[in-house]
C-alpha cells in the first residue's frame, strides 16, 4: 500500500490507509495507547484499545517520543478527538526509528501541579541540533511560508519576460567594496566568495538579456553579533534593462513584494497569526519615499534623534529603527524607500546625477534594511572613472569590459530571502535561517 499524507488521511473515513511521520505525542497506559503521529501536513490520532489488539502492544511499549512509524489502519470520525473529530484505529505499526532522549528542549513547558516549568533551550543549543529543533510546527511552517514567498516572487518575475540564470559564487575580485569578503586557495591564486551577484547580473544585461534574476547564496566575511547579520543567507536578486530613472526600479520592488506578500497571507495568513503572532499585512502602493537628509530631520524634530554631520550620509542602526516608527506615523505603511545617500556610502557602480547624487535607494521593512537597489551606471568611462576613486579599478578590470561593447540602461536590487522570512514571523536571523552562519557558527 502507497503512504497517504496525513491531511489526505484525514478525509478518507471509513478508508484503510497507511500513515508514516514522527510520534510527536505518546499516552501509553495499561488499557489504552493514544499516539500524535506528524508529517508534513498535518497531525493524525491513533487510538489504540489494548484488548482489541494485543499484538501491538509490544510495539507501542518501544515507542519514544521523536520515533518514525509507519502505521496502517482506517480513518473513523470520533467528536471527541481534538484534531478535527478524527482518528485512526491502527491494524498495524512498525517502527522505522526509534529516537533517544532529547538533548534539547524545543518549546517551553509549562509547570503543572506535579512538575515544575521546563525552561526552551537557547537559540544556540538549539542550533546545535537544529535537526530536532526544525521539526516544530512553527519552524515548518516558517519554511511553508518561505517556500511560498520565493515561489510568488519567482512566478511575478517569469509572468513579465524575466530570465533565471545562476551566477558563479566563486570569482576573481571582490563584488562590492573590496573589503568583507571570503579568500580562498583557488589552486595557484586567491579567489573570493561573491558578495553577491552584481557583477554577473550586470553582464547579462550586456549580453542583452535585459530581464534577469536569481536566487542562490550570499557570503559577507562581517563579525557582526546582530539579531539580523549572518555570513552566508539567500539572496534574491534581480536586474532589468531599458529603464529611465532608478524610480523604476523602485516600482518593480514595490509590485514584487505586494505579490510575494498576497501569496503568504492567502495561504498562510492565519497560521503565521497563530503561532507567530504576526498580521501579514500586504502593502498598498506606492510605497512612501523620503531623502535621507529630510529623514534625519524628521527624526530629530519629532523623537529628538541627532547624529553628528559625519554621519549623515549613511543610515544608521537607530535611525533604521525609528523610521518604522516615523512612516507609521505619517504614512500607516511598513515600508519606506530611502534615497538620495552620500556618493561616498555607495558602490561605485550605482549611477549619480549631475549633483553626484546616487541614483538609487534603501527599502526599509518593519525598521529593517532589506534592499539596496539602484540605477547602474552603464557608461564606460564614467564608471572606470567612479572605480579609479575608490580605488578599484585594477580589480574591477574584467567587470569593466562589459561595459565597452554596448551596454543599455538598467538597475536592479536584491533582496536577503532569510531577512525577509526573519521580519515576516518577528523573529532574529538565527531562528530564521535553516542552518545559520555567523562568525562562530560553521556546524553543523
Amino acid at each position: 500500500m502507497e503512504r497517504t499524507y496525513i491531511n489526505e488521511a484525514q478525509k478518507a473515513i471509513g478508508g484503510t490507509v497507511k500513515v508514516q511521520g514522527f510520534i510527536e505525542n505518546l499516552r501509553n497506559s495499561k488499557y489504552m495507547a493514544f499516539i500524535v503521529l506528524k508529517d508534513i501536513t498535518g497531525k493524525l490520532q491513533i487510538t489504540v484499545e489494548k484488548a482489541d489488539h494485543p499484538e501491538l502492544v509490544d510495539t507501542i511499549d518501544q515507542l519514544t517520543p521523536d520515533s518514525v512509524i509507519t502505521v496502517t489502519g482506517k480513518v473513523m470520525e470520533n467528536d471527541y478527538v481534538k484534531m478535527g473529530g478524527v482518528e485512526m484505529i491502527p491494524e498495524s505499526i512498525e517502527v522505522e526509528s526509534t529516537a533517544n532522549a532529547l538533548p534539547i528542549v524545543r518549546k517551553e513547558i509549562a509547570a503543572t501541579k506535579k512538575k515544575k516549568a521546563v525552561e526552551r533551550s537557547s537559540i544556540d543549543q538549539r542550533i546545535d541540533y537544529r535537526w530536532i529543533d526544525l521539526r516544530t510546527d512553527e519552524n515548518q511552517l516558517m519554511f511553508k511560508a518561505q517556500s511560498c514567498f520565493v515561489n510568488a516572487m519567482r512566478k511575478f518575475l517569469l509572468d513579465r519576460n524575466f530570465i533565471e540564470i545562476h551566477t558563479p559564487k566563486l570569482i576573481a575580485a571582490a563584488s562590492e567594496s573590496g573589503s568583507e569578503v571570503f579568500k580562498v586557495d583557488y589552486f595557484d591564486r586567491n579567489a573570493y566568495l561573491a558578495q553577491s551577484p552584481q557583477f554577473y547580473k550586470q553582464m547579462a544585461m550586456a549580453a542583452g538579456f535585459e530581464r534577469i534574476f536569481e536566487t542562490g547564496p550570499v557570503f559577507r566575511a562581517e563579525k557582526s553579533y546582530t539579531n539580523k547579520h549572518a555570513t552566508e543567507f539567500s539572496g534574491f536578486d534581480l536586474e532589468f534593462s531599458y529603464i529611465t530613472s532608478f524610480k523604476d526600479v523602485m516600482k518593480m520592488e514595490e509590485e514584487l513584494l505586494t505579490a510575494g506578500l498576497q501569496a503568504v497571507k492567502d495561504s498562510y495568513g492565519d497560521q503565521i497569526k497563530e503561532l507567530f503572532g504576526q498580521e501579514v499585512i500586504v502593502p498598498t502602493t506606492p510605497f512612501p519615499v523620503v531623502k535621507l537628509a529630510d529623514l534625519y530631520k524628521a527624526l530629530e524634530e519629532e523623537f529628538g534623534y541627532t547624529v553628528d554631520e559625519s554621519e549623515k550620509g549613511d543610515l544608521t542602526t537607530e535611525a533604521e529603527r525609528l523610521s518604522y516608527d516615523w512612516v507609521k506615523k505619517h504614512y500607516g505603511h511598513e515600508f519606506l524607500f530611502i534615497t538620495d545617500y552620500s556618493a561616498e556610502k555607495r558602490a561605485f557602480y550605482h549611477m549619480r546625477d549631475e549633483n553626484g547624487v546616487p541614483q538609487g535607494y534603501d527599502l526599509i521593512w518593519r525598521g529593517v534594511e532589506i534592499t539596496t537597489g539602484a540605477q547602474r551606471e552603464h557608461r564606460y568611462e564614467v564608471l572606470k572613472k567612479q572605480a579609479e576613486e575608490k580605488g578599484l579599478a585594477e580589480d574591477v578590470k574584467f567587470y569593466l569590459e562589459f561595459f565597452q561593447y554596448g551596454c543599455p540602461p538598467h538597475g536592479g536590487f536584491g533582496l536577503g530571502i532569510d531577512r525577509l522570512t526573519m521580519l515576516l514571523c518577528g523573529l532574529s536571523i538565527k531562528d530564521a535561517e535553516f542552518l545559520f552562519r555567523g562568525p562562530n557558527r560553521l556546524t553543523p
